[in-house]
This record gives C-alpha cells, sequence and structure tokens, in this order.
C-alpha cells in the first residue's frame, strides 16, 4: 500500500493501474476505521483489483456546534488497518488539498431526499456530503464505490445523484456490521460511557421488534414506529429524534408498511447522535 496526500499523487498512482486495466474500487471513509470500513474494502474486492481508500473527515457535512474539531481521528491506525486488508492506495488529503480555495462556491444538492430523515436535524449535511463523493469520484473515477447501508440516507442520495448527473461508477452498500450485542459500529461509538453503551443496543433491539411484528402480519407504519419508540423508552439515556418507516429510494414516508421498506431510527444517547435501520423482509445484518 502506498499513502499520497495530493491529487496529483493521486494520479500517478492511479495511472499505472489504468494501464494495466485493472478494475478501480473506491471506499471513502472519514478515518477511525473499524471492522465496518474495512467491511467495505472486502465488498470492492469483489468487483475490483485495485482497491482506492479515501480517508478525509469533510468539513463542509458538519454544521455549527457539531463535532468536527473533536471527531476522533488516528491516522497512523488507519494505514495499519487499511494495509493489513489490502487497500492499494490510501488517500489522505488535507482539508487545503480538497479545497484549495476555501469553501467551493459549487455544491451538489438533493432538494426532496436531503431534507428528510437525518437531513430534517442537520441542514446542509447531505450538500457537504454528495459535494465530496462527486469530487472524490471525479478524482479517482473507480468503476466501483462501496458505502456503509448503516446510513442507508447516504445510500439513496449517492446511487440518485450518480444516476443523475452520469457519473460512470457502479454505487454498491455494504451491509451493517455489529458488535455481538448488535449495536452498529460507528466512529462515535467511542464517546459513549459505558452505562450509554449498554443503552445504545435498545436502537438494535427495538428495530428486530418492529421487524418481527412486520414478519407475523402487522403493516400499519404507525404501530410499527410505535413498536420502536415503546422499547426506546426503555432506556433513560436515550433520546430519539427520528423514528420513520420509508420508501428504499424516495425516503418519503409510508403508511402501509411492505418488503423492501426501510425503517430508521436517529437517537442520542448521552451526547452522542447515533443511526441505525432495518429493511423489511430482508434477512438482519
Amino acid at each position: 500500500m502506498i499513502t499520497v496526500t495530493t491529487r496529483s499523487e493521486l494520479h500517478e498512482a492511479l495511472a499505472s493501474a489504468r494501464s494495466a486495466t485493472s478494475r478501480i474500487g473506491l471506499v471513502p471513509t472519514m478515518g477511525f476505521l473499524h471492522e465496518g470500513h474495512l467491511s467495505l474494502v472486502d465488498r470492492a474486492r469483489q468487483d475490483a483489483r485495485f482497491i482506492v481508500m479515501s480517508l478525509f473527515v469533510n468539513p463542509l457535512q458538519f454544521g455549527p456546534g457539531e463535532d468536527f474539531e473533536r471527531y476522533p481521528r488516528d491516522a497512523e491506525r488507519d494505514a495499519m488497518l487499511a494495509r493489513q486488508r489490502g487497500v492499494d492506495v490510501l488517500f489522505a488529503p488535507a482539508v487545503t488539498e480538497m479545497y484549495p480555495d476555501g469553501e467551493p462556491r459549487t455544491f451538489v444538492e438533493a432538494p426532496g431526499l436531503d431534507n428528510r430523515l437525518c437531513g430534517a436535524f442537520r441542514p446542509g449535511h447531505f450538500r457537504g456530503v454528495l459535494t465530496v463523493v462527486a469530487k472524490l469520484l471525479n478524482l479517482v473515477h473507480p468503476d466501483i464505490a462501496v458505502f456503509g447501508r448503516k446510513d442507508i440516507q447516504q445510500l439513496v442520495l449517492i446511487r440518485r445523484m450518480v444516476r443523475d448527473l452520469e457519473f460512470h461508477t457502479t454505487i454498491e452498500g455494504g451491509a451493517i456490521v455489529r458488535e455481538r450485542d448488535g449495536l452498529a459500529l460507528s466512529s462515535r461509538n467511542v464517546y459513549l460511557s459505558a452505562e450509554e453503551r449498554m443503552q445504545a443496543t435498545l436502537l438494535r433491539r427495538s428495530l428486530l421488534d418492529a421487524s418481527e411484528a412486520f414478519g407475523a402480519g402487522i403493516q400499519d407504519a404507525a404501530e410499527l414506529v410505535q413498536r420502536v419508540r415503546a422499547r426506546l423508552a426503555d432506556g433513560a439515556l436515550v433520546r430519539p429524534q427520528y423514528v420513520e418507516l420509508v420508501d428504499a429510494e424516495s425516503l418519503e414516508n409510508v403508511p402501509i408498511a411492505a418488503a423492501g421498506d426501510v425503517l430508521a431510527i436517529a437517537a442520542h444517547v448521552g451526547s452522542t447522535r447515533l443511526i441505525d435501520n432495518i429493511v423489511l423482509g430482508e434477512t438482519a445484518d
């Protein structure tokens, strides 16, 4: 593995891969890697021989008062883990390398999709996500890029951007990777105290309750959402931000649940914001 920090170094590293007609895979991350990120490398490797991982904490997707400055970082450990997993190029640019003229004047937005779910509570977040992903796709020109399904809204928006703007990249979703107790892996889990960590498992358990109810024949969305909220109420430190049942492509709320719909949660556990989701009718991650 080689680590590059500039766009010119990245282009040079990619030139040899293209000359060998290798299919290129991209795994964008904000670093502080865990098994969830590394599983995306494995997924990319199924369809590509040459893997690029980006490691960039993107300031555009953090709003005022969010955790950009204290977002966990460990570049040395990230490089070791990426190397061990078989990444070919680790692209770790500085903010000034990605945005040499300061905050860009041009952004990518998805009106009607980016103001739902997480977007309703994090205005501008997905504008920042889509803009940096568009830059990465243009820098790497990958054949495939892989994003985790834990942030289902991000995955939906990126797929729509690629389709609408004719990027020649296939977007794949990687399965949610969990701890043994069901908590979805997240870089932000390190913020949780021991008691918060235990109560955070209610997110997963509440989704499973609703999924089992759907499997038993309950289709009323309000009842499924209420089941989730009732289980979350068992945690004194858990404060739901939203619980919604949505169509997997439009992200619009559905009144009657069907297989393939997504039940999604965002909640604060203590001061830490976590997200999770489940696709109804599918084998649980």
